[in-house]
């Protein structure tokens, strides 16, 4: 069993399928395979599990391969299970003719799921038929076991309990059953690390190894990442899928910390990584056994903290290269201190800073108070038109008489111009804001919003 020490001869793998988007658990799956192989000094392999045609999404591998590169994991060897067909194959005939497997000509009625069945013996199992699919003979009255290096703990099966699972389709595909043990034996990976769900399907490949004569690889399920209700996550709900975490604005360096501890911690509590670091303080004893919740704010919480820690420059060229280009680079460069410290993500700053990013754009003034017509009222209006020196110690001035004049409380008053000027409420400082966008543009929104709310 594993010696919680530096091992000889680690070889991980991360083995996804090109089915649609990455999902945050198979990246986390990733950072922990890369980081327990070059912690050390071994080896990490991605290989591409393709053998469910009908499911892979197009460009599916290319997009694997792209995220990777994203989050800087590079693989030392590349494999794809759909060109290794005859060695499935050759293995699967090989237990057949050792007595391990059978063939099956069943057109699905005894499919099982994973897990448990009410009838686990397959019907053809004692046929002697030569032609089908391939499934499991799996012994009667026997345990198998093993010890998960994730959970620390052994666990174990009784055989009456395990079903007679397909091994090879009758199109020549292998199934995920087969094909993972075949090719983990020929990879010669050492630590296999996958999700929780495969727990069940545990007892059917130490058989597989065993009945191959392969010598079984340590083996570890990671915990799940749970919903904020205390369900699984999915790709359904959007906020899972690695992709879209990136087209919302994430940085790959809030992404990757958020993920890697959600299911892992380090002896000294260090919060934030980088690659090379989380390798070097990467340990097997700092897997959790409780299942981790996928928290928002935790996640917004580093990604802002990478946003202020980016040099100017950096950010500039990083927003600009998120909106495509839609932004001139030095207005970005000049509006930046009014919002970066402010918003969690680049996808919010069209909505929290838009005017201020593109001054052509006039929001919808929104009213958030009932004293909105004393707080956007001629008064103020003309407090802001009498401004000779557009400077900001001015734009404060005239701003603080109009409020008193409107006889509402400071809050209410600067909530009511944060509505009338950015169409929200959250919004960079509003008087500041005021003098960048300028006078005239000002006195428009002013006008706008009193149009607007007057009628």
């Amino acid at each position: 069993m594993l010696k919680f020490k530096q091992m000889a001869d680690v070889r991980t793998r991360f083995a996804p399928s090109p089915t649609g988007s990455m999902h945050i658990g198979n990246l986390r799956t990733a950072f922990y395979a890369y980081a327990l192989a070059k912690h050390n000094n071994g080896k990490f392999i991605l290989r591409i599990e393709d053998t469910d045609k009908k499911r892979e999404a197009e460009g599916g591998v290319e997009e694997i391969k792209s995220l990777l590169n994203i989050f800087a994991l590079s693989w030392d060897e590349f494999y794809i299970q759909s060109e290794r067909l005859g060695i499935y194959k050759k293995a699967a005939e090989k237990l057949v003719s050792e007595g391990h497997a059978f063939y099956c000509q069943c057109e699905g009625k005894n499919a099982k799921k994973e897990g448990f069945s009410t009838n686990l013996r397959d019907e053809c199992r004692d046929k002697g038929l030569t032609s089908g699919a391939i499934k499991l003979k799996v012994p009667d009255n026997e345990v198998v076991s093993f010890h998960d290096f994730v959970l620390k703990e052994d666990v174990t099966w009784h055989t009456p309990v395990v079903f007679d699972a397909t091994l090879l389709k009758s199109d020549g595909y292998p199934t995920y059953h087969l094909a993972v043990v075949v090719d983990d034996n020929d990879m010669k990976i050492s630590h296999v690390l996958r999700g929780h769900d495969w727990l069940p399907s545990t007892p059917i490949h130490l058989l597989v190894y065993r009945f191959l004569g392969f010598k079984v690889p340590e083996i570890g399920h990671l915990t799940d990442i749970l919903d904020p209700e205390g369900g699984k996550l999915s790709k359904r709900k959007g906020s899972s899928s690695v992709k879209k975490l990136l087209s919302e604005g994430y940085l790959p360096e809030a992404i990757f910390n958020f993920v890697i501890l959600a299911g892992w911690a380090p002896k000294d509590n260090q919060e934030f990584f980088d690659v090379k670091s989380f390798v070097e303080k990467f340990d097997i004893k700092g897997f959790q056994k409780s299942n981790p919740i996928f928290n928002q704010e935790k996640l917004d919480w580093f990604n802002g903290h990478y946003i202020r820690n980016k040099s100017e420059s950096d950010l500039v060229s990083m927003i600009y290269d998120f909106y495509k280009g839609k932004y001139d680079k030095d207005l970005l460069r000049s509006k930046l201190p009014l919002f970066r410290d402010r918003i969690k993500k680049f996808s919010e700053i069209e909505s929290f800073a838009g005017p201020l990013v593109n001054p052509s754009v006039h929001p919808e003034p929104l009213k958030v108070t009932t004293n909105y017509l004393n707080n956007i009222s001629n008064a103020t209006i003309s407090q802001v038109e009498n401004i000779k020196d557009w400077t900001q110690g001015n734009v404060n001035q005239a701003l603080g008489t109009a409020q008193l004049q409107s006889g509402s409380a400071v809050g209410d008053f600067y909530m009511d111009m944060r509505g009338t000027i950015f169409g929200n409420t959250g919004t960079p400082p509003v008087n500041d804001s005021i003098y960048e966008l300028g006078k005239d543009w000002t006195i428009v929104q002013l006008r706008k919003g009193q149009e607007k709310h007057s009628k």
